[in-house]
């Protein structure tokens, strides 16, 4: 089969590689027929998430058909649609039997890896590092699903690929973000970054009540979508105007009532020492995240707000504002996206018509045009918001 693999920094290769098989009882595989590049995709392309092996196929937003199930598989059979979760998950663990699917105890085979940097291991992955699992992701025409009795979400004919495909992952990720804020009447938002994510967590703001969203970017066509699909009711270019200023000017001093941070490890910054600094302690490897827009988030939350963070973050960051923090009595909460007890209540937002996420796409590509689409992403190319990827 044809699939996206992973040759090395900034290096893909879309090439023949060997059919996924059953290996457990409890595997399914999935024929792929609509999948995506996920700006956490981007970590691996440019190199910052450890234990990647070349030739690992990429991809953990998918969604497909059922072609064949192990002889314990009762949930799903052959010829269903199902999207796929990116979070691998038992269903049986405590902490799958609390709905923290993200930290399923059993669906990592390395999971000493994970405990060595994070202390204890979150789940398995679908293509994303051998530190989460070395499972063969979803950028493939064929992908080997374990715990196919809990992980598969079944779609019914006549819902469109492109409508349902993102329950895979960011629809969910960015309506955690807002969840977690503990939304009330008159509430203010603030979401730094207006990728496909800080979409999702604008309009699951917007869903839950928020009333006004403030959506932060230095790209002109994502705040657009931001405010004219997503729901946002102000913008601010950071690149333009200090986000601290803007921040206190449209809420009076006081600071939003929660802020997102939906840009993770990544975050950038036009000017500044601190910009050098975090680009230095890089380089050198003594710090592997860029926290700037988490900083800023703390930094501009109301006392005794939440800061609630869904950006990724793979290891360590400093000058973090801990002070400002503990005494503004602010809250953190955060986490991998428990996709699994997101999937009905967000297809029921879907078929009643809150939402329509396809409103992020706006590039559509085969496979093996991948390298070409992941280049035009990171770069942010021809208004590059979300690709689509069909085999």
């Amino acid at each position: 089969m044809r699939a996206n693999t992973w040759m090395g920094k900034n290096h893909l290769k879309v090439q023949e590689v060997p059919d996924p098989k059953i290996l457990n009882s409890h595997d399914a595989i999935v024929r792929v027929t609509s999948t995506a590049i996920c700006g956490s995709d981007l970590h691996l392309y440019d190199g910052f998430v450890p234990t990647m092996r070349k030739g690992d196929i990429l991809g953990h937003e998918f969604m497909g058909e059922v072609v064949d199930v192990g002889r314990e598989v009762t949930k799903v059979k052959p010829g269903d649609r199902v999207v796929v979760p990116f979070p691998i998950a038992c269903g049986n663990c405590r902490a799958c039997e609390r709905g923290l699917t993200s930290v399923c105890e059993n669906s990592n085979p390395n999971a000493a890896i994970a405990e060595k940097l994070m202390g204890h291991s979150p789940c398995g992955i679908f293509g994303y590092s051998h530190m989460l699992g070395g499972f063969a992701g979803g950028q493939a025409e064929y992908v080997r699903v374990p715990f196919a009795d809990f992980g598969p979400f079944k779609i019914e004919d006549g819902v469109p690929d492109e409508q349902v495909l993102f329950l895979s992952d960011i629809l969910p990720t960015g309506y955690m973000g807002a969840e977690m804020c503990d939304l009330r009447p008159g509430d203010v938002v603030a979401v730094w970054g207006a990728g496909p994510v800080g979409q999702f967590a604008i309009a699951g703001a917007k869903m839950l009540g928020a009333e006004r969203i403030i959506a932060i970017d230095r790209f002109p066509y994502r705040l657009e979508m931001a405010r004219d699909k997503a729901g946002a009711t102000d913008v601010v270019n950071y690149a333009e105007t200090p986000v601290l200023d803007a921040l206190d000017e449209l809420t009076a001093g006081r600071g939003p009532d929660a802020c997102i941070d939906s840009v993770g490890l990544e975050s950038h910054i036009d000017v500044g020492a601190l910009h050098l600094y975090d680009r230095a302690k890089q380089a050198t490897m003594t710090e592997t995240d860029r926290p700037h827009a988490l900083r800023e988030a703390i930094m501009a939350c109301a006392p005794g707000g939440v800061v609630s963070v869904v950006g990724v973050y793979g290891g360590l960051v400093d000058k973090f504002p801990m002070g400002a923090f503990m005494n503004k009595s602010l809250r953190m909460r955060t986490g991998q996206c428990h996709v699994h007890r997101y999937l009905r209540p967000l297809m029921n937002r879907i078929v009643a018509g809150d939402i329509d996420p396809g409103f992020v796409i706006t590039h559509r590509m085969k496979l093996d045009d991948a390298p070409k689409g992941y280049k035009m992403f990171r770069d942010k190319k021809d208004g590059c918001e979300k690709v689509v990827l069909t085999p």
